[in-house]
C-alpha cells in the first residue's frame, strides 16, 4: 500500500508551497517621459497585494490541512484492514486491499491536482493584480508626465528621480485598500466626494 506513502508526501509538499524613496517622488512631483516601477514591489507591499497573498496562504494551509485529515483517515482504515486480515479469507482480504489502494491512488491523483491548480493560481496572482492596479498606475504615470513606463528589474542603469514604484503603492492602498468589499455595517454605499461650497457671506443685519 506505498500509495498512501505518496500521498503524506503530497502532503508535505502543500505545507513547504511556500533605496529611500526621492522626495520628489513621495509628492508626486516627478516630471520625465520614461518612469520606472518594481511590480514585484507593489504586489507584496501594497494592502491589495498583500491580502491577495494571506488568501493564497489560507488556501494552501486549508488544503495541507485536509490532506493530513485524509490521511490520518487512510491511516486507519489500513490499520483496520490489516487487523481484519486474520478473519478474512485471501480472497476477501485482496479484494478489500485493492478497493482500498484503488481509493488511495484516487486521493492522492486529486490532491496533486489541488496542488497543481494552487500553485497556477499562485502564479497568476501578480498578473490578475496588475490588471486590477493598471488605471491607477496609468493615472500615477499621467501625473508625473511619462510617457513609457518600464519594469525597474529590468533597468541597468536608473535614477531615483524616475522610480514611482513608493507612489504607485500609496495611489493603490489609497483608492482600492486591500480590495475587501465595504463593511455591511452601512447598508448604503459611502456618499461620493463633493467640493464644499465657499460660506454665505454675512448678514448685515
Amino acid at each position: 500500500m506505498t500509495a498512501l506513502r505518496r500521498l503524506a508526501a503530497v502532503t508535505a509538499a502543500v505545507i513547504c508551497l511556500g533605496s529611500p524613496p526621492a522626495a520628489a517622488q513621495e509628492t508626486g512631483r516627478v516630471q520625465s517621459d520614461i518612469l520606472i516601477l518594481d511590480p514585484e514591489r507593489v504586489f507584496e507591499e501594497s494592502q491589495l497585494g498583500q491580502r491577495m497573498l494571506a488568501d493564497h496562504r489560507a488556501e494552501r494551509e486549508e488544503l495541507a490541512a485536509r490532506n493530513r485529515k485524509l490521511e490520518a483517515e487512510l491511516e486507519a482504515e489500513e490499520r483496520d484492514l490489516t487487523d481484519r486480515r486474520a478473519e478474512l479469507s485471501p480472497e476477501e482480504f485482496r479484494k478489500l486491499a485493492d478497493a482500498f489502494d484503488a481509493r488511495v491512488q484516487d486521493i492522492r491523483r486529486d490532491s496533486e491536482r489541488r496542488v497543481r491548480d494552487l500553485e497556477r493560481d499562485r502564479e497568476r496572482l501578480p498578473v490578475a493584480f496588475l490588471r486590477r492596479a493598471e488605471p491607477l498606475l496609468i493615472a500615477v504615470m499621467r501625473d508625473m508626465g511619462g510617457v513609457v513606463l518600464l519594469d525597474a528589474r529590468t533597468v541597468l542603469l536608473r535614477a531615483d528621480a524616475v522610480d514611482i514604484t513608493d507612489a504607485a503603492i500609496a495611489r493603490i492602498d489609497a483608492a482600492i485598500g486591500d480590495g475587501k468589499p465595504p463593511s455591511e455595517e452601512s447598508e448604503s454605499p459611502p456618499a461620493p466626494e463633493r467640493v464644499q461650497e465657499p460660506a454665505a457671506p454675512p448678514s448685515d443685519q
